[in-house]
């Protein structure tokens, strides 16, 4: 997803409300460790950086406690009691989100903790056409029937396909259709729900990597071949000069003297947004908006590290912490730093506990003790999965 092409708004569901015993153990597995973090936190952190806003978590009663624990460090999100059902639970939450008049929303399972952004894009732009939408894979094994354990005939993969969360929904048609079910049994998902009012649902390619964790050993297994764990260094400087504005961090700093550059020069964003980028192996920021491109003229650098998280995310990484150190004579970078600390946070969704925000001087040697510039430099740590920072 480019960041010339944000997602439209849409709110979020996570149905964290089973007890997922299967996988062995008293604990419910969405609270259970996975990549160094809760099943539910992975889920969570993906939602919110994709943008789902208002995110409700759906848990059990008397779970609150649990699901804090296993939420530790993610934001913007409020729970609700589900129900005996996960067909109840999902309405639970979806009467919850009433109130907002969201126009889409999407529907996951805690214990899909891999989300890749480009099945949110799938699904979302589905609904352009449709109700709702469902990502899903092809059956490549053969099936048969089986008849008190004996093959009754088989049935053909060719036209079967496997169904995965999350699953997105104009909000009016899935609450009218949970509304309106009046089946006695219980649904399958919501697409199944939707479906029975009359709701057409599209199929968009899902991804093997949203497999559902259910059993003992799928805590233990894991086809991912990438690095769980990769750091990268970002370095920048721009030059001071009179008649510019001063822009550090996404904050506007008043200033004798801004930075000179093709974009707003914010130095510090420049430097997070190369760390981010090489800890991915995704070039440098000159790369994906070189200054020789008009369009970038004066462009605010928060969108360009919004792009290189995104970048990250589609890699299968999510950040760690950021630590980035400012030098520069002047201005003072402290009675700024709290709100420098909190943009930082808001653009790459994560919490001001993981982004530390320092400045130095040189001592009046070189250019930056001149005062003719300054210099940034970042160091950014990302997880695999979205695993412990």
């Amino acid at each position: 997803m480019s960041s010339e092409h944000a997602l439209p708004a849409f709110a979020g569901i996570v149905v964290a409300a089973g007890k997922g015993l299967r996988v062995g153990g008293d604990t419910p597995k969405q609270f259970r460790q996975w990549r160094g973090r809760s099943l539910l936190w992975h889920s969570v952190q993906t939602l919110r950086g994709a943008g789902a806003d208002p995110l409700v978590i759906v848990i059990a009663d008397g779970a609150q406690a649990d699901a804090e624990a296993a939420l530790d460090g993610c934001t913007g999100y409020r729970f609700v009691t589900g129900g005996a059902t996960r067909q109840d639970s999902v309405r639970a939450g979806l009467e919850a989100l009433a109130g907002h008049k969201p126009e889409l929303v999407l529907i996951h399972d805690a214990a899909r903790p891999d989300l890749p952004l480009p099945v949110i894009e799938r699904l979302i732009g589905a609904l352009d056409k449709h109700a709702g939408a469902i990502p899903t894979l092809p059956v490549v094994d053969s099936l048969a029937v089986d008849d008190g354990g004996v093959m009754a005939g088989k049935a053909d993969r060719e036209v079967l396909r496997r169904v995965q969360t999350p699953q997105a929904f104009r909000f009016a048609d899935i609450l009218s259709a949970h509304r309106a079910w009046q089946d006695q049994t219980t649904a399958g998902d919501d697409a199944q729900v939707l479906a029975a009012s009359g709701g057409s649902v599209a199929l968009v390619d899902g991804d093997e990597r949203l497999k559902k964790i259910t059993f003992a050993e799928d805590f233990l297994q894991d086809t991912n071949t990438l690095p769980a764990f990769r750091v990268g260094q970002g370095f920048d400087v721009h030059r001071l000069v009179e008649g510019e504005e001063l822009w550090l961090c996404g904050i506007k700093l008043e200033h004798t003297h801004g930075l000179a550059g093709h974009s707003d020069a914010d130095v510090a964003l420049h430097a997070i947004t190369d760390a981010v980028l090489g800890a991915v192996g995704e070039g440098d920021i000159g790369t994906h908006f070189p200054p020789s491109d008009p369009k970038w003229k004066g462009a605010r650098s928060g969108q360009f590290l919004e792009h290189a998280v995104k970048l990250a995310a589609k890699a299968g990484y999510s950040l760690g912490n950021i630590d980035l150190t400012i030098i520069c004579e002047a201005p003072k970078i402290g009675p700024h730093r709290p709100a420098m600390r909190a943009e930082v946070a808001r653009l790459t969704g994560l919490a001001e506990q993981a982004v530390s925000i320092k400045a130095t001087t040189t001592e009046k040697l070189g250019f930056t003790g001149r005062g003719e510039g300054i210099a940034a430099q970042a160091i950014v740590s990302v997880f695999a999965k979205g695993s412990s920072s």
